[in-house]
């Protein structure tokens, strides 16, 4: 090995999705941009992200597979799930150390890398341009957090992504570092799956240190920083379709796509791409939905409410969530034209996707305590993590499709984040998030029925609310389920014919329309539609209209 040299600098090199693996393989001297000059070694890296996966995933995995189990590529594997989390406790002190140091002296980057150097932080090699490379790596990070952290290296953030990267430099490197041959290879490294920020902070670390790096998310989401070497940037690959990470392959699979399903997917996913404006039936089941509650007149609720939410304003599809325009509404009193009143009213009670509720309350009040599973589904970021929620034991919901399931949970989640339901008792927001998570345990079967006939970009099911207050009172547990149902993009319209406070005793103002019509009436009775009116509702659904 030549060692006239002292500095190592790396280039990315232009890949394409034909010779990225060709030349992945090749020794650093066999690749384009190496030389040996002035003291300098200069080597090309290779850097290539895919997003997404391939119409044929049981392709795409037998890949990832082979990538470090038979194709002789030298990648190590490194994940969220695979990433050694031990820390040498020695390590631990000596990096609040040098944070200590820093947060007395203000230390500019060159003498905080110079701290962790001293403290034994950093790899070492008796390769001298390894050697540096260290230094210089950590030196671009720092920049690199300093520039994107908004208190620079005060970030109360520094402290953890310090530690997550010298832990993992240490674990993963630090065994073969002393024997790098930069001439021959530099380490390398496909990484898989979703990234935190940690991560974004290690992958461009192990690129600036000169690593390979490949690295494959199928949900579609970036995973870390693109770095800009002399105007060349990483090659990034799309896949067509977005999908949750399954699990790294511990073996191949067995099954493999025909010509003739390959060529059936491929149109259509043509036809039924994002925003294209064509689903088939159930093409969104696996997304989340998430509401965005409309603000309508009186006379245009009647327009949206019969329209299917792809064709509703604000319809939107964006990694692996559906915003669905919903409607919220309470109409009080009634309006002169009493016989155009009944019939709106009849007209969307008696839609295929409608559920009419008389009875007050239709739901029921809880007594356990679930004190104790809330605080447990907490995840780190102070939200409840809808992972958590759908594995618990006490998760009501495990019959319904996955997707179902993740919808629900994400809808508890959001009302619990912000919660706009009014507090009762004293209640501190804590209590109130509890409420809102006990009471999104107890959907009504007639409900859960109304969810699952929810195919996200067609026909929105609604839930019409007559309280003409001769049975029954609306609790607060009504209210508390209309609220996650508005969360999940179901449409609500609540009469009341009297005029009276039901819903805004319990629920934010401003978070659904009101609509005054002309007359108040007590006691109204509801007006059931006429048999032929009925029979004209059942022929309007046959047709779709």
């Amino acid at each position: 090995m030549n060692e006239t040299y002292s500095q190592m600098k790396t280039h990315l090199l232009p890949v394409s999705l034909e010779d990225w693996l060709v030349i992945l393989k090749k020794a650093t001297r066999d690749r384009p941009q190496f030389s040996i000059e002035q003291g300098s070694i200069h080597i090309g890296q290779v850097f290539a992200k895919f997003l997404g996966v391939p119409l044929d995933e049981d392709e795409y995995y037998n890949k990832l597979y082979d990538l470090i189990h038979t194709e002789q590529t030298g990648l190590v594997l490194i994940s969220e799930d695979t990433l050694d989390k031990t820390i040498d406790n020695q390590q631990f002190q000596s990096i609040q150390k040098v944070l200590n140091i820093n947060r007395e002296q203000n230390l500019s980057i060159n003498r905080f890398v110079a701290f962790l150097d001293g403290e034994q932080l950093l790899l070492k090699s008796k390769i001298p341009s390894l050697h540096r490379k260290t230094r210089e790596a950590m030196i671009a990070v720092l920049q690199q957090f300093s520039m994107l952290e908004p208190e620079g290296l005060r970030s109360q953030e520094l402290r953890r992504v310090l530690v997550d990267l010298i832990k993992w430099t240490f674990n993963h490197l630090d065994e073969g570092w002393n024997k790098v041959n930069p001439e021959q290879s530099m380490p390398k490294f496909l990484w898989y799956g979703r990234t935190k920020k940690s991560h974004h902070y290690f992958l461009y670390y192990l690129l600036q240190l000169g690593c390979d790096i490949i690295a494959f998310s199928p949900s579609g989401e970036d995973m870390m920083f693109d770095i800009n070497s002399e105007g060349n940037r990483p090659f990034v690959y799309n896949y067509p379709e977005n999908k949750q990470p399954e699990p790294f392959p511990t073996e191949k699979s067995r099954r493999t796509a025909t010509v003739a399903y390959r060529a059936s997917k491929e149109i259509e996913s043509i036809l039924n791409h994002e925003g294209s404006g064509l689903y088939k039936p159930w093409q969104l089941r696996e997304y989340t939905p998430i509401s965005v509650t409309l603000k309508t007149t009186y006379d245009e609720l009647f327009i949206l409410i019969k329209e299917p939410s792809m064709v509703r304003p604000n319809f939107e599809l964006n990694h692996g969530q559906v915003k669905i325009p919903a409607i919220f509404a309470k109409v009080q009193g009634v309006s002169k034209n009493r016989k155009e009143y009944w019939d709106r009213l009849q007209t969307i009670s008696q839609y295929e996707h409608s559920l009419l509720i008389q009875r007050f309350p239709f739901t029921n009040n809880v007594n356990n305590d679930f004190r104790f599973h809330y605080r447990n589904a907490l995840g780190k970021d102070g939200l409840l993590d809808p992972q958590k929620m759908v594995s618990a034991h006490y998760w009501k919901y495990q019959h319904l499709p996955t997707g179902l399931q993740n919808g629900i949970a994400t809808a508890i989640r959001n009302i619990c984040a912000r919660p706009y339901i009014k507090p009762a008792h004293h209640e501190d927001i804590e209590e109130i998030k509890t409420y809102l998570f006990t009471q999104g345990m107890q959907i009504p079967a007639s409900i859960l029925q109304l969810l699952q006939k929810f195919d996200y970009s067609q026909d929105v099911p609604k839930l019409v609310l007559y309280n003409n207050e001769l049975n029954g009172t609306m609790t607060r547990t009504d209210a508390a389920l209309l609220l996650l149902l508005n969360q999940f993009g179901i449409d609500i319209v609540l009469y009341n014919p009297s005029g009276h406070n039901d819903l805004e005793n319990f629920i934010d103002e401003g978070l659904y329309d009101i609509h005054w019509l002309e007359d108040v009436v007590f006691e109204q009775e509801f007006k059931e539609p006429s048999l032929l009116n009925r029979v004209k509702g059942l022929f309007k659904n046959l047709r779709g209209d």
